[in-house]
């Protein structure tokens, strides 16, 4: 049962706490990570202190990574507008860089600086993750997987430890439809019917495939291929669409397992977009499936997209996943159980694609994007939608496939004069294909994700707008959000300035 609380309690309670925070710098974590840690120094000045485990060579390197890719970015401008000449100051004294990795037991932290912060860790924010669909199994293993297991091992080291927040993806649901709830993965648990999964064994594969490419002295861009290849194959295998949600479950499993009686929340956001409100409307970093057709649209270098208007997209702004956050640290510190929380849009406040594509097709008519040398306007041309795969194979194999075919043909009459235009042509149309391959799990996403716990918290959550006025705005509720304004006035302008590059 969730206590009555306030933004007032929620900013005293990270009063004095020492919070360890991964992914920071991570190609996707960073963004929201950032975000976290800008919130948490400016609502609250008197937090202990923020470490922030950093993947880098040495101290002064780890240093400035964060400089560079977390307090650097523009999302900490109200807060140096705050502190003015003192910012550098403050960061240094609240800000802590830890060079260390979570795929390595004891976080890489040598012995000293182990035993040091675990007597001061109060709470722990595991954001660290390799997020790309398509990546080598041994490396979204040892992020997603060993990574989690690492973290609850260092979580039961710290002596005053309130509570590990593990920040996943509602995606872990694989391609299931209809309601999906805020429920655990068991140990072993498939999305496919008969099979059975053991973490160890997956595990063991990957070493012993490592070892056969080791002994065959593999290039290493046989070793690149076929570590991806096993994978996707492991993750289909097991009724995942690819390798990045088949380890984020993975790691969901073996963190439920081996918690114990550690204060454990999980949370599962969609599709993370821009910021909504504060402190910075329309920051994001990080290029999502839907920032995809955005820039596509925006160079007028995609005229097709794999999407059917009518299913729901689900999306919630990155600083409604922090509120999220912080307040579901502050609901369950102490608590010793594990909680899920859906952090996504589908069930109280969806949005169907239709009002994307509305709305991107009318900012760039309003705002249209320049080129060339003079900077002439772009000529826009509306998009085609493709509503199911085998429509957009038929139109691929017409409009790119058989030409293709014939230039092909007309290369080999020609003795190869033409083989260096069919390779690039062959080329982009293999990854065209590929990324459809990729984001169809998402664009054609039949599922609505329950969030029944998340509204909960909400529920517990009093508003109070002498609150907001102090820039202690928690909001996390999606049936705020006009998605049509929101698409026009912040975030599609957010995707051209912060990611068009």
């Amino acid at each position: 049962m969730i206590g009555e609380l306030d933004a007032d309690g929620v900013v005293e309670y990270f009063r004095g706490k020492s919070i360890l925070i991964t992914g920071s710098t991570g190609f996707l974590g960073k963004g929201l990570c950032a975000m976290l840690v800008e919130k948490m120094l400016r609502v609250q000045h008197d937090v202990k202190k923020l470490f922030l485990l950093v993947r880098a060579n040495d101290v002064e390197s780890s240093k400035q990574r964060v400089q560079t890719e977390v307090t650097g970015r523009e999302v900490f401008q109200v807060l140096k507008e705050k502190h003015g000449n003192g910012f550098e100051d403050f960061m240094e004294e609240k800000v802590c860089t830890l060079t260390g990795d979570i795929m390595y037991e004891d976080l890489g932290l040598g012995n000293a600086k182990l035993t040091e912060i675990s007597t001061e860790i109060d709470i722990i924010v595991n954001g660290a993750a390799t997020t790309n669909f398509y990546e080598r199994y041994d490396v979204a293993f040892d992020a997603n997987v060993l990574g989690a297991k690492h973290i609850c091992e260092f979580a039961k080291m710290c002596t005053k430890l309130k509570m590990l927040l593990h920040v996943s993806t509602a995606y872990v649901a694989g391609e299931q439809e209809g309601i999906l709830l805020e429920k655990p993965f068991l140990m072993g648990e498939t999305l496919r019917e008969g099979a059975q999964l053991d973490i160890e064994s997956e595990l063991n594969l990957i070493k012993e495939t490592m070892r056969e490419l080791k002994a065959n002295c593999s290039s290493e861009r046989t070793e690149k291929r076929t570590m991806k290849e096993l994978g996707l194959k492991r993750a289909r295998e097991f009724g995942w669409p690819n390798t990045y949600v088949f380890t984020k479950a993975m790691g969901e499993m073996l963190l439920g397992h081996l918690r114990g009686d550690l204060p454990v929340v999980i949370v599962r956001p969609s599709i993370i977009t821009s910021i909504l409100k504060e402190p910075l409307p329309g920051w994001i970093e990080g290029i999502r499936t839907i920032d995809s057709f955005i820039i596509g649209y925006a160079k007028q270098v995609l005229s097709f997209f794999l999407v059917d208007l009518d299913s729901i997209m689900d999306v919630i702004p990155g600083d409604m996943v922090v509120n999220a956050m912080m307040v579901a640290m502050a609901a369950h510190s102490e608590e010793q159980a594990q909680t899920i929380y859906h952090v996504t849009s589908s069930l109280c406040n969806p949005a169907p694609y239709a009002v994307l594509a509305d709305s991107v097709h009318r900012y760039f008519l309003h705002n249209p994007p320049r080129s060339g040398k003079n900077g002439e306007p772009v000529r826009l041309s509306r998009m085609r939608f493709f509503r199911t795969v085998p429509m957009f194979r038929a139109y691929m194999s017409i409009k790119y496939k058989l030409p293709l075919e014939i230039l092909r043909l007309v290369n080999i009459a020609l003795c190869g004069v033409l083989s260096r235009r069919y390779k690039e042509l062959s080329r982009k149309y293999s990854y065209v294909m590929h990324l459809v391959e990729f984001y169809a799990p998402y664009t054609l996403f039949k599922g609505c994700f329950d969030d029944m716990n998340t509204e909960r918290l909400r529920m517990a959550m009093k508003n109070n707008e002498k609150d907001k006025s102090r820039g202690y705005d928690f909001g996390f509720d999606p049936m705020s959000i006009d998605w049509d304004d929101y698409f026009y006035r912040i975030h599609i302008p957010g995707v051209v300035k912060y990611l068009n590059d």
